[in-house]
Formats: structure tokens, C-alpha cells, sequence
């Protein structure tokens, strides 16, 4: 049984991932932007001061060294928040999705939960940024768990750019210990028949507390998982659709071009149903603490709750409502 534990940090479980990866593959090498001491990357750099390169306030440099690293045959992890790496898109799209090489990005002080620093640190559009490009992957973990089985999935079994996505805060861990990232699956957390309701990162955490007091008002939800934006669980999605006929998608990032878009896409081409998206909604972020934010902008447990019973309340499916 998936239960909640204690929170850990996702960017420390990066930073001693990247470690054990080390000893084990002589070829890992670790880049970063002046900014590893909140990445973790230093973690690896103390260990492997011969393998980590901080590139300093010139991220465009750091993802063009990357390229070049990968093309001579390293396992390439660049690093920094994830905002400063939208300034490197054109990097990006032509040093390294055009070339469709091995370079993970791996960002942390994703989403709101940056908190007191503010919109302009607070990007909210990076996972429709990044895939929108071809080739790259994408993936949000939910947890410590599943963030240190991902970097083992990627460097073990892929050579091709991902982007793994990362937060300031810790996360409640919802993984067994032994749980293991399969490509292109989800993971239901909890099953239900009336609902269903998709999130990624820190949001799932939520969709399970508000799923325990939906079922108290009589509302049996189910949960999933989502982590793996791009290429999506097409199966689950439809599935889904099918059997709870109505679909909640719940994420810390702007409801365009994120995940519920993505879940959306999937439903009106196989199993059209309603979808409702909570996120942000075309605006930007704010200053504040991060848990304090989710209720700022209606993303807490509440707002779950009452936009599950919202949709709970309309007709199964569009044909009955027209």
C-alpha cells in the first residue's frame, strides 16, 4: 500500500543520486551555473571535482558545453533553477534536441513553491516550453523516491534530452522504497469510479488529501500520478475516461500547454469527456510562503475539493449536456 511518509528534498535526492551514478560511470559529468550550492550539484562536485563545471552566470555557455560534452560521449546532467534556463531555448532547441543528444536538464525552484522570491523566479510555462521542442522528454516527480529512480532511468537506459523538473520545497513521500520509474507509465495512488483526478509533482500529494475528503461527501475519486509529461501514459488518460467519465488535472504550472492541456489533447482525440485544468491561470506568480500560495491562487485542498464536486455535478459526458 502507497502511504504518506515524512517530506524529503527532491534536489538533495538529485544532488546524492548524482553521486552513487558517479562512482559507478566514470563518463558522468555534472554542469551547473553558479548555482549548485541550491541545486545539490555540489554534492557531486566535492566528490568528482574533476567532472563537475560551474559555468558561472552564462547558462547559454553551460547547455552549449553540455552539447559538446555529450557529443564526445558523456553522460551529461546540466543544472540550475528553472528559470534562468528558459534563457537558453535557442541553445537548446539547436545545440541539443536538433542533434537529439544525451544531455538531462535537470532544474530545481520550480512553480510557486519558490515562494518569497517572487514572479519573477516563479516560472510557471517550462514544462510547455520544453515539450513543445522535439525530442526532449519531460518528466515531474512526485517525490524523493521517484526523483533518485528517474535519474537511474535516464542515465541507465536513455540518450536522448530530458528535462526533469524540480522544486525549492520538499514533498511528501508517496513511493514505497522500492518503487521503480517505468517509461511512459503512470501510477494510480488511489482507484475510484466517479472521478478521476491526474496531477504531477506536489499536486498529487494534494489530490490524495482532497480524494479522502471527497469520499466522506460520497465521491469516490481516483488519483493518478502523472510524472511523465511527455511522452504522456495515453492508456491511463483514456482509461480513465472511459470508466469515471469525468477528469480533474491538477498541476503547479500554468494550465496552458502544461499537463492538462496534454490530458485534454488526449481526450477530445479518443474518449471525449469533461476535463476541468486547475492551475495558474494567465498570470504570474507572487511573493508569499510557498504553501500559503496554493490557497492564494484556489490550488490548495479546498479548491480540489470543491471543483471535484463542481464537476461531479455535471452530466458523464458532453452528449447529454448539448
Amino acid at each position: 500500500m502507497i502511504m504518506e511518509r515524512k517530506s524529503e528534498s527532491l534536489r538533495e535526492a538529485y544532488g546524492n543520486e548524482l553521486v552513487s551514478l558517479g562512482k559507478r560511470d566514470p563518463n558522468v559529468v555534472v554542469l551547473d551555473a553558479d548555482l549548485s550550492s541550491s541545486t545539490k550539484t555540489g554534492i557531486f562536485g566535492k566528490e568528482f571535482p574533476d567532472r563537475f563545471f560551474n559555468m558561472g552566470i552564462s547558462e547559454q555557455s553551460m547547455v552549449t558545453a553540455a552539447a559538446g560534452l555529450a557529443l564526445s560521449g558523456k553522460k551529461v546532467f546540466a543544472s540550475t533553477f528553472a528559470v534562468f534556463l528558459m534563457r537558453t531555448y535557442e541553445q537548446i532547441r539547436q545545440s541539443v534536441c536538433y542533434n537529439n543528444i544525451d544531455v538531462k536538464f535537470v532544474t530545481t525552484h520550480a512553480g510557486i513553491t519558490v515562494g518569497e522570491d517572487g514572479a519573477t523566479h516563479q516560472i510557471i510555462e517550462d514544462i510547455g516550453v520544453m515539450a513543445g521542442l522535439p525530442h526532449m522528454s519531460v518528466i515531474v516527480p512526485v517525490d524523493a523516491i521517484e526523483t533518485r529512480s528517474v535519474l537511474r532511468y535516464v542515465h541507465d537506459e536513455t540518450v536522448t534530452p530530458y528535462y526533469i523538473r524540480l522544486t525549492r520545497e520538499k514533498f511528501p513521500v508517496l513511493n514505497n522504497p522500492d518503487y521503480e520509474y517505468v517509461p511512459r507509465k503512470s501510477v494510480t495512488f488511489k482507484d475510484g469510479s466517479d472521478l478521476t483526478i491526474i496531477g504531477c509533482g506536489v499536486m498529487v500529494s494534494f489530490a490524495l488529501r482532497a480524494a479522502e475528503e471527497l469520499k466522506n461527501k460520497g465521491i469516490d475519486a481516483r488519483v493518478i500520478n502523472m510524472s511523465s509529461i511527455k511522452p504522456m501514459d495515453r492508456s491511463a488518460v483514456v482509461k480513465a475516461a472511459m470508466e469515471t467519465g469525468r477528469i480533474l488535472t491538477v498541476e503547479e504550472h500554468s494550465i496552458y500547454n502544461g499537463l492538462g492541456s496534454r490530458v485534454a489533447e488526449i481526450v477530445s482525440e479518443e474518449y471525449p469527456v469533461l476535463v476541468h485544468r486547475m492551475g495558474m491561470k494567465d498570470t504570474f506568480g507572487k511573493s508569499g510562503r510557498s504553501w500559503e500560495l496554493f490557497d492564494y491562487f484556489h490550488l490548495g485542498v479546498p479548491d480540489i475539493v470543491r471543483n471535484a464536486e463542481l464537476l461531479f455535478r455535471k452530466e458523464k459526458n458532453f452528449e447529454s449536456i448539448t
